[in-house]
Formats: structure tokens, sequence, C-alpha cells
């Protein structure tokens, strides 16, 4: 393989290592809140530190990218994010639970920011669309954690020795990676956050990304309650499995798929299967409609962040790994919004009427992204 193959895999690796993780914190957060006897308001208001903590990521990973290779800051952020991983499991107290979801948070942040910000550079190094396939490895990951974590919950692991083995394998993981990692990809021009009018082009974007965290955050943070809660099935995972499957396989095609319709016309097709999965799922909440619903979900969402950083890598004003970050507060925003409301919704009228929430999200996707393209029409 040549240089740029090379670290197209490296790459793809820390992709793949962030979805490991973060699925296998987020498919057993039922484990945590039984263990810590949580009802979903409370639930709701423990997982309220991840956007406030990922927040104070998004500030400084601007600065940060300015400063070093992002190489370095993934080596960094991934090895606290395995710690910060393993902490989750073995703290006792709500408090220090919040203490170890902030540093989880914080670290995810940078590494996301890093992370795209590496997968724009080396999309200039290659003809065709290769960011579509980053975003499908980290599904990926996210596939095999929950499977993972499903064969751990069947066979009643305990939580600390499930999040000890995905610490040490992403630990070593990420020491290899890194001898392989894109070097001196470090931006030199548009760090710099401009204070002023809002700029029409990182705004729409933002929104996009807004909407896309709540419908994530809201499958990542709470299908699992509603598999053992509302479908009543013991084996909670199945639902964020196939979700994730499905993502997953959708973001291997994404590149093809954006040749043949083009993002304005995936932009609605993505709302419109994101809304049509969550009202299946709430109208008839049983195993196999529920699983349908889901896997249709996972498809609608997989486009959205992709294209969006994609797009934001187009930024005439800002470079690739600033646009991200800015955008990344929207998504910030929306990640603080999404688990805190579903959580009161369900405490106040149950968790399948709060997943209406996702329907109407869904279907913001169609008016936002065509009023991007309406305004961005002459600059992209």
């Amino acid at each position: 393989m040549n240089t740029k193959q090379v670290n197209r895999v490296a790459l793809s690796g820390y992709f793949f290592l962030s979805g490991l993780c973060f699925a296998t914190w987020a498919s057993r957060i039922p484990t945590l809140k039984a263990y810590f006897n949580l009802n979903d308001a409370q639930l709701g208001s423990i997982l309220l530190v991840m956007p406030f903590a990922a927040l104070i990521g998004t500030v400084t990973s601007g600065w940060l990218i300015s400063k070093f290779n992002n190489r370095d800051l993934l080596l960094v952020s991934f090895l606290f994010f395995s710690l910060s991983l393993l902490g989750i499991s073995l703290v006792k107290t709500s408090v220090l639970l919040i203490i170890v979801l902030a540093l989880f948070s914080i670290c995810m942040r940078v590494l996301n920011i890093a992370m795209n910000a590496q997968s724009i550079t080396l999309q200039a190094l290659y003809e065709k669309k290769i960011i579509g396939s980053f975003h499908g490895v980290w599904s990926l990951g996210g596939v095999v954690g929950v499977v993972f974590s499903t064969f751990m919950v069947r066979f009643n692991v305990t939580i600390q020795n499930h999040f000890l083995a995905i610490a040490l394998i992403t630990i070593l993981a990420t020491i290899i990676a890194y001898k392989y990692s894109l070097t001196k990809d470090k931006s030199i021009t548009g760090n710099k956050l401009i204070i002023g009018k809002p700029d029409p082009f990182i705004f729409y974007l933002g929104l996009l990304i807004f909407f896309a965290a709540i419908c994530e955050g809201g499958m990542f943070d709470w299908s699992g309650i509603y598999f053992k809660e509302v479908v009543k099935e013991d084996v909670f995972t199945y639902g964020y499995l196939l979700f994730m499957v499905f993502m997953a396989t959708s973001r291997f095609f994404l590149d093809k798929v954006l040749d043949k319709i083009g993002m304005p016309k995936l932009y609605i097709i993505s709302g419109l299967l994101i809304s049509t999965g969550t009202l299946t799922t709430i109208l008839f909440p049983q195993f196999w409609t529920a699983l349908i619903g889901f896997c249709l979900v996972g498809i609608g969402v997989s486009a959205i962040f992709p294209m969006t950083y994609i797009l934001a890598g187009k930024s005439k004003k800002y470079s690739a790994g600033m646009a991200i970050s800015i955008i990344g507060t929207y998504a910030i925003v929306g990640m603080f919004i999404g688990p805190l409301l579903i959580g009161y919704l369900s405490h106040a009228f149950g968790l399948k009427n709060a997943f209406f929430t996702l329907v109407v999200c869904g279907l913001m996707f169609i008016p936002i992204s065509q009023l991007f393209f309406k305004t961005q029409k002459n600059n992209l």
C-alpha cells in the first residue's frame, strides 16, 4: 500500500475504535440505570453532563487543532477516552459517575473533531469520495460494540470486566494506529473564530447537525430503555444492535448513493425514513415491528452527519477543523436538549409518547436542508 492508503487504514482504525467505545457505553446504560436505581428523569439529568462537558471539548478542540497535528490529539484523547470508559464501570456513587462521564464526553468530542478534520484532509488526496466509508467504519465499530455487549448481557458478565476488555483493546490499537497516521496535517489558516453576524453557510449546517444530534442521541441513550420497558425485551440490546447494523451498512454505500442522487434529495429521504421508522416503533411497539422501525431510523440517520461534515469542509471562511468545531457546538446543544427532553417527557407521559420528539426532528431535515442549498447554490 502507498502512504495515503496506509493513512486511510490508520484513520479508519480510529473511527472503528470510537464507535466501539461509544456503543459499549451506550448499550450498557440500562445496566447503570438499574445499578444506581434511577428513574427516567434522573437518568436524563445525569446524561445532561455529557453535552455540557462536550461543549468544553468543542471549545478547546478548535484551539488544539490549530496548535497540534491531529495524530497527536488522537493519541492523547483516545488514551484518556479508554480510561474514562473503564472508570464509568468502577464508580460507586452518582457524583463520581457524573465526573467520569464528563471526562469521557470531553475526550470523545476532541477525538471526533480531530478524526473528521483529518478525514477531510485525506479526502483531498483522493479523486473518489471516501468520507462516507469512515463513518461506515465508525458504525461498524458500533455494531461490534453492541454485539459484544449483547453477549455480555446474555451471559451476565459484569460491566467492570466488559469495559476493562474494551479499554485494553482500544489502548493497544490506538498506539498501533498512531504510528501509521497522517503527519503534518495542522491547518495554518482559517483557525480563528470570527465573531459577528451569523454565517448562513455555518448556521444552516449547524441546524442540520442540531437535529441529527437529537435523533442519534435519542437512539443511543434511550433505545435500550425503550426495548426493555416498552417492548418488554429482557435482552434490551436487540433494538440498538439492529439500528447500528443498518446505520453502518448504509454508510458504506453512502459515497455511491451521493453520486447517484445528490445531497438535496438524500436529506429529504433521510428525514422521511427517520420519522417513518420512529412512528412505526411508537404505533406498533411489538418486537418485530419495533425492530423494523429501528432499522428504518438507522438508515435515515446514517447520511446526515457525513453529508454535513463534507459540506463543512467546503467552507470558504474557516478551515475544515474549525468549521467542524463550530457546527459541533450545535450538536452539543442537540445532545443537551434531546436526551434530557426525552427523559422528562418519558417521566411525564411515558417513553413511547416521548419518542414523538424524534418524529418531529426527522421532518425538520427537509425544510432546513432545502433552505441551505437554495442560499448556497452559487457557492458549492
